[in-house]
C-alpha cells in the first residue's frame, strides 16, 4: 500500500508521516517512509532550486517511492510530484509538472491532505511564509478533483490529527481491492454533497476563535 500525505507547508506532513509509520509497526506491519525530497535538496544546495531543476526533484521523490515499494509491506511519502509541480507553476508560471505529477498521484492507494489548523513555524528555505498557505491548499484540492484522486482532509492536534489519519486510512483502504489503484471520484464533504463546504466551515471555525 502507497500512502501520500500531502498540503501545504508547515501543516505538520513530516510529523504526521512518522507518527503513522510508527502506529503501523507497532501492528506488526513493515513500513518505509519516504522524506521530502524538496528539504534535503535545499539543504544540501543551500537554496531553492530554479525553474529547471524542479522536474528532476520531482522525479526523485518518485523513484523512492518505487524502490521502497519493493520493500516494505506500506509506503508513507511525506510528498509527492504533485506539491513540486503546483510550487512550480505558482512560483514560476510552469505548469508542464502537472501532467506527470498527476499520472504518478493516481497509483498511490490513500491520498491524505493535511488541514491549515496547525500554525505556521519558519522551518528552513523552502517555507515561503504563511500567505502562501491557502493559495497551495486551493491549488491542491483543485488538481486533485480534476484528476479524479480521492483524498481525505486531515484535522486536529497531536495524537488526534494522528487518529483522525489512521481512521481515514481504514475506511479509505476499506473500499479497494487488493492491489487496487485509487478509483476516479471527487472528495466530498461527509455533510453533505458540496466540495467547497469544508473549506467555508474550516474558515468559519478560525474566525470564531
Amino acid at each position: 500500500m502507497k500512502i501520500a500525505l500531502l498540503g501545504a507547508e508547515s501543516t505538520g506532513k513530516t510529523q504526521l508521516t512518522q507518527e503513522l509509520a510508527a502506529h503501523l509497526r507497532a501492528q506488526g506491519k513493515s513500513v518505509v517512509v519516504v522524506p521530502e525530497v524538496l528539504r534535503s535538496w535545499c539543504e544540501q544546495a543551500g537554496r531553492t532550486p530554479r525553474p529547471e531543476e524542479q522536474m528532476p526533484i520531482a522525479q526523485e521523490q518518485e523513484r523512492l517511492v518505487d524502490i521502497s515499494a519493493t520493500q516494505a509491506q506500506v509506503v508513507i511519502t511525506d510528498t509527492t510530484a504533485i506539491m513540486v509541480a503546483i510550487y512550480s507553476a505558482m512560483l514560476f508560471g510552469d505548469g508542464s509538472l502537472y501532467q506527470f505529477a498527476l499520472a504518478r498521484q493516481r497509483t498511490y492507494d490513500i491520498t491524505l491532505v493535511t488541514g491549515l489548523d496547525l500554525p505556521w513555524v519558519a522551518d528552513g528555505l523552502q517555507r515561503d511564509g504563511p500567505h502562501v498557505r491557502e493559495p497551495v491548499d486551493a491549488l491542491l484540492r483543485a488538481a486533485l478533483a480534476k484528476a479524479g484522486v480521492v483524498y481525505r482532509v486531515i484535522y486536529g492536534n497531536g495524537a488526534q490529527r494522528t487518529a483522525n489519519a489512521l481512521s481515514a486510512i481504514d475506511s479509505m483502504s476499506a473500499t479497494l481491492p487488493a492491489g487496487a489503484r485509487q478509483r476516479r471520484w471527487t472528495w466530498l464533504c461527509d455533510k453533505c454533497s458540496d466540495p467547497e463546504c469544508e473549506h467555508r466551515l474550516f474558515r468559519a471555525k478560525l474566525s470564531s476563535r
